[in-house]
């Protein structure tokens, strides 16, 4: 059985293996000034690895890149396309190991957490794979019988896509599958956090066969002004984006100057919804799944929880049980439940809210502190009693905090869920299969887990309303992100 710091070795073996320079044109180079960033590993601090840092000039030469690109990728066979696709599904299953070593050691999740990212990750490339041969069309007869109606659906060309910090693989997948099975070149920019599973990935997609140029990797810590450079450049097309909304707004300003196409996954606030009929030891459950998934840092997180007053009690001590019993440590140690957060700011601005809940008359029933150690780490905290108005209730808390708040009945809590600005996932737990369809139609969000706590398949359509973003991304919409429609009128005679 190897120790802990046999597996920080290994990791940090497989980190140093992995490339560090900016792919572009399909090489691997150094960025302008020979410029470097360090990548941390927040368990213990350290940093693990010095990775390119690019400068605008740097990401426009990635951005001529993917448009020199961009034609003969477009017109690379539907099938080849998948081809190439299913071949990196199997390369990234092959290297399970070494990326969820590397993931967990630039993220700090837990190394389950990271090898069931790794197998969701690549479930994306399987599955628009299988979606590049299905991009169809139109034909029909106009109303007045003089012409016919083609329609077609092609790539809308160079796709910018920046990528968060706290799924640095699965979100990369979930874009660049869609776009290069529908003929879009792209240029990635992962988190400056947590770049090297891109940059691994970036070999892997060589590896498969993608063509010099289709992909390009551009790592940097001045992402404002790099994406800013890229989205103003004229031939990029399109800009997915999934991060804070605060960002997002920033940059769909920004995307209005060229009209580009945007996709933008944002922030949420998700509320959890017990009500007096659900199966506890379910709730509990799912409860556990959709906060302490990812630390906890996940925009799916459950992040209010709204409790019928009638079984509040038990729910809140059986969940404060789970809680307390999960085992906090290095994502690397086999014995981990809850790894690190990302850095100080995370741990801080997670101290701060509960604080805030605690001023406000809440009682801490497990948790309720930051670790006394090296790196990033949060005690899993369950907070019972906690005013409706605290900020841990009104504003995204991204770390291990569940505040419990009780309600009465069915109208008020739907009003209470719906009071954001914010509309990505939600979560109910009734055995009334009529309320959980009724309260499943009322909530304003654009996913609903109905007894269950994880909402997340390549195979469904993800994304959410109001300020959680535009459109989506996975299931048989996700392609459609990435292709333009024109019709042509065909003139017929008589």
């Amino acid at each position: 059985m190897t120790t802990l710091l046999q597996e920080i070795q290994r990791a940090r073996a497989i980190a140093t293996a992995t490339p560090r320079g900016l792919f572009t044109a399909g090489e691997w180079r150094d960025a302008e000034g020979a410029r470097v960033l360090g990548v941390e590993d927040p368990a213990t601090g350290e940093t693990v690895a010095e990775v390119a840092d690019a400068s605008e000039k740097d990401a426009l030469a990635a951005v001529a890149a993917a448009a020199d690109a961009q034609q003969a990728w477009a017109a690379t066979p539907p099938r080849e396309r998948g081809e190439i696709l299913y071949r990196a599904f199997a390369l990234v299953l092959e290297r399970r190991e070494d990326l969820a070593r590397l993931m967990t050691l630039e993220m700090g999740k837990s190394l389950a957490e990271s090898r069931a990212e790794i197998t969701y990750a690549a479930e994306f490339l399987r599955w628009f794979s299988e979606e590049a041969v299905r991009i169809d069309g139109g034909y029909l007869v106009a109303p007045g019988g003089g012409s016919r109606v083609l329609v077609m659906r092609q790539p809308v060309g160079v796709c910018l896509l920046v990528t968060p910090w706290n799924f640095p693989l699965a979100m990369g997948t979930r874009k660049i599958g869609p776009a290069l099975a529908a003929g879009c070149t792209v240029v990635v920019k992962p988190a400056k956090q947590t770049p090297l599973s891109m940059l691994a990935f970036a070999g892997i997609l060589a590896e498969a066969g993608v063509p010099a140029g289709v992909v390009n990797v551009v790592t940097t810590s001045t992402s404002g002004p790099v994406t800013a450079a890229m989205m103003a450049d004229g031939r990029v097309r399109k800009i997915s984006f999934t991060g804070s909304t605060e960002v997002g707004r920033v940059l769909l300003r920004q995307a209005a100057d060229n009209v580009l196409r945007t996709s933008m996954e944002l922030g949420g606030n998700a509320p959890f919804l017990v009500f007096d009929d659900a199966d506890l030891d379910a709730a509990v459950e799912g409860a556990v799944l959709a906060k302490m998934r990812n630390v906890g840092e996940a925009c799916t997180a459950a992040n209010r929880f709204y409790v019928h007053e009638a079984v509040a009690e038990p729910f809140a001590a059986a969940l404060a049980e789970r809680l307390a019993a999960m085992t906090v440590g290095h994502g690397l140690d086999p014995a981990t439940d809850v790894g690190p957060l990302i850095d100080a700011n995370a741990v801080g601005s997670v101290a701060g809210l509960v604080a805030d809940a605690v001023d406000g008359g809440a009682q801490v029933r497990t948790g309720g502190a930051a670790l006394d150690r090296d790196g990033h780490f949060y005690a899993p905290t369950v907070l019972t009693g906690v005013s409706p108005d605290a900020r841990s209730v009104r504003e995204e808390i991204f770390g291990p905090v569940a505040p419990l708040v009780t309600f009465r009945d069915e109208d008020e809590v739907i009003a209470r869920a719906n009071d954001s600005e914010y509309g990505l996932a939600s979560y109910v737990f009734t055995e009334s299969l009529d309320r959980g369809l009724r309260v499943t139609e009322r909530l304003q969000a654009g996913m609903v887990g109905l007894n269950q706590g994880i909402v997340s398949n390549p195979a469904a359509p993800f994304g959410g309303v109001k300020q959680s973003g535009t459109g989506r991304e996975g299931g048989f919409t996700g392609i459609e992100e990435y292709l333009d429609v024109k019709y042509a009128s065909v003139r017929v005679r008589s």
